[in-house]
């Protein structure tokens, strides 16, 4: 098996603060990885160490073979890095943000030139090819700035909460483009809040804790970890919260309630002891864990 990063043991500390304490990953090439963890966890910390932008004082990682630490440059020819924030120059227009970067990578002009056209292209920004970055909207920085972490042509390609501020269409897109990066062969780490995304987009996933690794897996194995079945409520009358929560031991959240179900047959009896205390219901469901649930297991609901 081939793994385009691995890591073990990383530790780095700022100070009195350690933000890594002993990570360890590894994602295979052509895959995702995503890394899941409550603000603060140590998630960007990870990827500025694997990305060499951090050294580490303790563990080691090696991205395409190479050694972060003893051969960074090695390193930053294979990768792309897409921040939590577009990094691109307002004052200059989307092709030319990326043709100073092709420049800047060593590209001749012509090829340069050939390059942005081409990203300008598979990213929907033609027509804004000519303007200002600075008036781009949001969805389209963040599609600008994907696209110039790609002029280098990357093997692996770390993005650090890529859609955040993305409305549901352009996060979608930036979904489609993860996908036909991975069909070529580029390695994508990922990290992410949205749960949904890591879901749908990771092939393994990480959950990180006080810098320390609470989980690995896959997204199925995550979810088994947080147990059974759950039966979703919703009472429609408000005033019928808090008769739900004595009948059923659980406390609400937005007027739902959740139960877990450790055996099938629990849910019609839990349906029907609401029922007979007269407690109507907008909507219910019986649903397996989801990522929300591994999140709020392993970490505790500190977001």
């Amino acid at each position: 098996m081939t793994y385009a990063i691995e890591a073990e043991g990383l530790v780095k500390r700022y100070g009195d603060k350690t933000a890594l304490d002993g990570v360890g990953l590894r994602a295979e090439t052509g895959s995702v990885l995503g890394v899941l963890g409550p603000n603060g966890a140590g998630k960007t910390t990870t990827v500025r160490v694997l990305a060499t932008l951090a050294v580490p004082d303790a563990g080691h990682a090696r991205v395409g073979g190479h050694d972060v630490t003893r051969e960074p440059t090695r390193v930053r020819e294979l990768i792309g890095l897409t921040g939590q924030y577009a990094s691109v120059d307002e004052k200059l227009t989307g092709a030319q943000n990326l043709r100073l970067i092709g420049r800047l990578l060593g590209l001749s002009r012509a090829d340069a030139r050939a390059r942005a056209s081409e990203l300008l292209a598979r990213f929907g920004l033609e027509e804004a090819a000519a303007r200002a970055a600075g008036g781009y909207s949001g969805g389209m920085r963040r599609r600008l700035d994907l696209a110039a972490s790609l002029v280098g042509r990357p093997r692996v390609l770390f993005l650090d909460e890529p859609t955040t501020g993305l409305d549901p269409r352009a996060r979608g897109e930036l979904w489609d483009v993860v996908g036909e990066l991975t069909a070529d062969g580029v390695t994508v780490l990922l990290t992410t809040q949205y749960l949904e995304e890591a879901d749908r987009l990771a092939d393994d996933l990480l959950v990180i804790d006080q810098g320390r690794v609470a989980a690995a897996g896959t997204p199925a194995e995550l979810k088994a970890m947080a147990g059974g079945h759950r039966l979703d409520v919703r009472p429609l009358r408000p005033d019928d919260v808090e008769k739900a929560e004595a009948l059923l031991g659980v406390s609400a959240c937005d007027g739902a309630l959740t139960v877990p179900v450790h055996d099938l047959s629990e849910p019609p009896a839990l349906l029907r002891a609401l029922d007979d205390a007269g407690i109507v219901l907008a909507e219910h469901a019986l649903r397996l864990p989801s990522l929300d649930d591994v999140f709020h297991t392993l970490t505790g609901d500190r977001r």
